[in-house]
């Protein structure tokens, strides 16, 4: 596992702590210095070029909200339920979009790839519609490059071998990083 992979998962595992963190005091920011959600939209949607969708898992309070309530019931209706609150939200349309041109990928080595299932059973994507999305399996769509990825970087850090790196990557091309 290389130092970079060992970060992402460290941070991975931790992005509940830091998305509070941020979360907290962007409520703080935009409730005591009067921001105007305009400037959120826009910066969440600069960032959205940059990273993707990242906005959604790793900064917004609403988003804390929703996965502290998602982790008080075994169930997984409250997993759709997270999906759904997003649906309102002006800021994962935009940065949804965002993440099949956005300047950092979640990419598959498929020459390393020893198609051990880890990614899947750690995205929530799969989770959803196993017949549907897949990160290793040929022919299935890719939840890393789909509008509901939201980048928690739990399959990056799963993946035991380092097959899957989240790096910079030409927009619109295949694995032709920079």
């Amino acid at each position: 596992m290389s130092k970079k992979q060992k970060v992402i998962s460290i941070l991975s595992k931790r992005r509940n702590i830091i998305q509070a963190i941020i979360g907290i005091s962007l409520y703080i920011a935009i409730s005591y210095f009067d921001i105007s959600l305009w400037w959120v939209l826009g910066f969440g949607s600069a960032i959205g070029i940059i990273w993707g969708k990242v906005f959604c898992r790793w900064m917004c309070p609403m988003g804390a909200i929703m996965e502290f309530i998602m982790k008080l019931s075994p169930t997984d209706s409250l997993k759709n339920m997270y999906q759904y609150h997003k649906i309102g939200c002006p800021i994962a349309w935009v940065s949804g979009l965002l993440n099949k041109v956005s300047l950092y990928k979640i990419q598959l080595n498929t020459d390393t790839c020893k198609n051990c299932g880890l990614c899947d059973k750690a995205c929530y994507m799969p989770s959803l519609d196993k017949q549907k999305f897949s990160l290793y399996k040929p022919k299935f769509i890719n939840p890393a490059e789909n509008f509901s990825c939201s980048k928690c970087l739990l399959c990056v850090a799963e993946c035991p071998n380092g097959s899957l790196t989240y790096k910079a990557q030409i927009p619109f091309t295949k694995n032709k990083s920079l």
